[in-house]
């Protein structure tokens, strides 16, 4: 099996053919072979590779044409269903000195599916020179793509190497079953290596029954395993032209063998018509208006324009996460939206807000980031040796050290970037990377993503400056109402708006031309005049019209039309909805708490108030009290059982104060942070589950000083269920889980930290007058405080203390009426094993609700 890591040749095991007419299936109408093709000399040759079929034609001729047609045809192709990718015109072979110039279609229109070379359309006016062995793809989709090689005539050449994508299994000679797909795994399995760092080590198995299926299982894997764009959940068995994709890998079934047909190296974008409406204040607003583009591999694409224009909607859109009234993205040739899930791992996103801590060194934001995104088999070595790339990669070496607090604006956006680049990615998208920056960094920052770039990645920026806009290859310049005004490389942006050619201290006129108008109806149509004059010129026809992908089966753009918007508008499956339990959520929730406390720990003041702030609050109780409140007295005081009820309502106050103020903020603080880490396949369950874990540990010590505190301070009451300092840790502890529980509910649900600051006020205060002890509560209000936190702590504490027992006896005043005791005992209070676990039970409750109602509000957020 180490032929797995190295490849095999394609036309092993393959019938070849000189022609179509040698094969017994062809039509009778192919042309017969020409005598050129007999030729005994050396001369070049192409290969048309299906499967497990092969057609091969000599190239002798000044010109030869391709495609199905047998009447335009010189290299005719069978007019049969599995070559009908190919077009009856497909492309054209002309010799010239150093080779043959493949030019797609017949010259003068280009061919339905296209000829890629890696993932780049061939340009229909300069073809691309064939000089050396090399492969193109007709066609995108992998279940029925056609590859062609050119093989030069040099005898001496050897036959070309065989590449990543060529790579073949045939199950009919395996030694030994089942066969194992994954990252590396390891001596002594019967393995098929797909070396990527989003693949686990062992992702995947295929295994053989007794009647001669094939089953396909996922083993657990972290990013998934995925047939025909579905994720698979169980044994599947493998049916002719499935592709699975594992990682950034497509594979392909057929014919008792696996065949890998991309390596995920190179992605195009293609936008086909992108609309969104959406409605404000009952009126529909047009924000994205029939948008095409073509983004091809190794290409940095900015999308300008002024502020309004559509611009960062687009960005969402090409990404997969801004929902369309119509239109289709496709990545590679699939539909980006409704298969975002099978795609994540190939993407990089960094908006405009930082996605890293600030608390943490350059060095620890990577190591959970890697810990996160990378399958939990990923070995410390394996880490570090990521760590150490991607810091090459954004130049940051030198402050991998360094606190994120410390760092320049500048650094702090490359560290961003970094975090993108662990998984290495093929397609990376940023939004607003130069905010904010000078313009050395500005300059410094677009350097990088240029060479990032040219390291092979696809990369899209939302941008206001234009400083450096000319290291770009294509520009998107937006106009109101979301119209595309201009896709082309800048050079030829300034020509097209009528400003000097290449003076790029003109370009920022651009804006002006495209703002021109007194009222919003005037810049409306202004927008549309320009982009119905781009649409108009020979730059969107060589753009976009000659480059766009009509997609995997070659539909046409009116096609396209017809699928219905509800579909198209479907949240990608990449937002999953479910808690799954699998291995590697307990792998993520483990991470999150280490990289949770590790942010508490490190914040030390923060720390310190949160655990100081409740036991030194009893302590001043001491202070201000001239008696024992708890203590048995021996003289009869009426005033006990009230003091008594106080000193509790304070340690009830204390809990709702700290636990609330501790977690009034944790979600909306890191908004942006869990929604890339959730794109990144981030689980929610292992999210709140790192809140409020690492949130009960902290509750769990200040318990215990908030226990010592009484103990110091306090005289124990008389023994009523169980010893006095472990009744009032417990009942502390629950106090502080169900408030944290509620202020986790309040920062899921408030829109920014200010919201969560003023909210904090109107939601203790009811918990302070529904607790029973500043006013008797009767009635519908008694029910009423069956809702609040304080109402069931401080009964707690009550049936600890035994309050109804420091209410002295009434005296006898024979024929009077006596005077209202300060305190009438009350069942709230009743130091009884069931009305204990009663309040703990409620309070119980309350975190268990408060807890859900944060899921639900996590999950409502993601589908808006």
């Amino acid at each position: 099996m180490g032929w797995a890591a190295t490849g095999l040749k394609l036309w092993i095991s393959r019938k070849d053919y000189d022609h179509p007419s040698d094969r017994p299936d062809v039509s009778p109408m192919a042309k017969p072979p020409s005598k050129t093709l007999l030729h005994q000399e050396p001369c070049p040759h192409i290969e048309l590779h299906h499967r497990s079929e092969i057609l091969r034609f000599q190239l002798t001729n000044p010109e030869h044409r391709l495609g199905r047609d047998p009447t335009w045809a010189d290299l005719s192709i069978p007019d049969l269903p599995q070559w009908s990718v190919v077009s009856s015109r497909h492309a054209l072979l002309r010799k010239e000195s150093q080779g043959y110039r493949l030019i797609d279609g017949d010259g003068q229109r280009r061919s339905t599916n296209g000829l890629f070379y890696q993932k780049t359309c061939v340009d229909l006016d300069q073809g691309l020179m064939l000089t050396e062995p090399m492969e193109l793809e007709i066609g995108q989709d992998p279940q029925n793509l056609i590859r062609l090689h050119y093989i030069p005539a040099d005898p001496l050449q050897p036959d070309p190497p065989p590449q990543p994508g060529q790579r073949r299994l045939d199950f009919n000679q395996m030694p030994a079953w089942p066969i194992i797909l994954g990252r590396d795994p390891g001596p002594g399995y019967n393995t098929f290596a797909l070396d990527s760092a989003t693949v686990s080590r062992h992702h995947a198995d295929i295994d053989r029954t007794g009647a001669g299926l094939y089953i396909l299982r996922d083993r657990g894997s972290t990013n998934g395993t995925y047939v025909n764009d579905q994720k698979i959940n169980g044994p599947h068995t493998l049916n002719q032209g499935d592709k699975i994709k594992i990682g950034p890998f497509v594979l392909v079934y057929y014919n008792h063998s696996l065949e890998l047909v991309d390596q995920g190296e190179r992605i195009r974008l293609d936008a086909q018509n992108l609309q969104r409406r959406i409605t404000i204040a009952q009126q529909e607003r047009m924000i994205l208006t029939n948008v095409s583009i073509v983004i091809e591999p190794r290409q940095l694409v900015a999308i300008v324009g002024g502020s309004g224009t559509g611009k960062s909607t687009l960005m969402g859109a090409l990404l997969g996460i801004v929902p369309l009234t119509s239109g289709l993205v496709l990545l590679n040739g699939s539909n980006l939206q409704q298969n975002f899930d099978t795609y994540r791992a190939e993407i990089g996103y960094v908006p405009q807000e930082d996605i890293i801590h600030s608390g943490l060194t350059v060095e620890e934001v990577l190591r959970y980031a890697c810990k996160l995104r990378l399958p939990p088999d990923t070995q410390p070595q394996e880490i570090q040796g990521v760590i150490g790339r991607v810091l090459e990669q954004v130049k940051l070496t030198a402050v991998k050290g360094n606190l994120v607090a410390q760092l320049s604006g500048g650094q702090r956006k490359r560290v961003s970037i970094a975090v993108e680049l662990l998984a290495n990615p093929k397609l990376f998208f940023l939004d607003e990377p130069t905010s904010g920056l000078d313009p050395g960094l500005d300059k410094e920052l677009m350097g990088l993503l240029r060479n990032l770039a040219n390291q092979g990645r696809t990369i899209v920026l939302v941008t206001h400056a234009t400083s450096n806009i000319e290291g770009c290859d294509r520009l998107v310049f937006m106009g109101r109402g979301g119209r595309l005004c201009y896709f082309g490389p800048p050079a030829e942006a300034m020509p097209f708006f009528n400003l000097p050619d290449r003076d790029w201290k003109y370009f920022a006129d651009i804006y002006l031309t495209l703002e021109q108008g007194t009222t919003e109806a005037e810049r409306q149509r202004t927008a549309f005049d320009w982009s119905e004059r781009f649409r108009a010129s020979h730059l969107y026809q060589t753009y976009i019209g000659d480059r766009l992908s009509m997609g995997n089966q070659g539909e046409s753009t009116a096609t396209f039309a017809a699928v219905s918007s509800e579909a198209r508008a479907m949240p990608p499956q990449g937002k999953d909805r479910s808690l799954g339990l699998r291995p590697h959520v307990w792998h993520q929730l483990l991470t999150l708490c280490q990289r949770q406390w590790q942010l508490l720990r490190r914040d030390r003041l923060s720390l310190a108030v949160n655990l100081l702030s409740a036991p030194l609050a009893i302590l001043f109780i001491v202070l201000a009290l001239d008696s024992q409140p708890f203590a048995p007295q021996e003289n009869t005081d009426l005033m006990q059982a009230p003091q008594a009820l106080r000193v509790l309502f304070v340690f009830t106050c204390a809990g709702l104060w700290v636990g609330l103020a501790s977690s009034a903020q944790t979600i909306i603080r890191e908004t942006h942070i869990y929604g890339r880490e959730r794109l990144a396949n981030l689980s929610v369950f292992a999210y709140l589950g790192s809140k409020i874990g690492v949130a009960s540990g902290v509750a769990i010590v200040q318990s215990l000083m908030i226990t010592l505190a009484v103990m110091v301070g306090f005289s124990f009451p008389a023994p009523s269920l169980i010893p006095w300092p472990l009744g009032v840790m417990i009942t502390t502890f629950l106090t502080l889980l169900a408030s944290i529980s509620l202020g986790l509910f309040i920062s899921s649900a408030v829109k920014n930290v200010d919201q969560a600051s003023k909210v904090l006020p109107p939601i203790l205060l009811p918990q302070i007058i529904f607790s029973g002890v500043l006013f008797k509560l009767s009635g519908p209000v008694a029910i009423l405080s069956w809702l609040m936190i304080g109402r069931w702590s401080v009964g707690a504490y009550g049936s600890l203390v035994n309050v109804n027992a420091l209410v002295p006896e009434q005296p006898d005043f024979a024929l009077y009426e006596p005077p209202p005791l300060p305190f009438d005992p009350s069942p709230v209070y009743d130091p009884t094993w069931g009305n204990l676990f009663l309040n703990w039970g409620l309070l119980l409750i309350h975190t268990l609700v408060y807890l859900s109602l944060t899921l639900i509000q996590q999950w409502r957020k993601e589908q808006k």
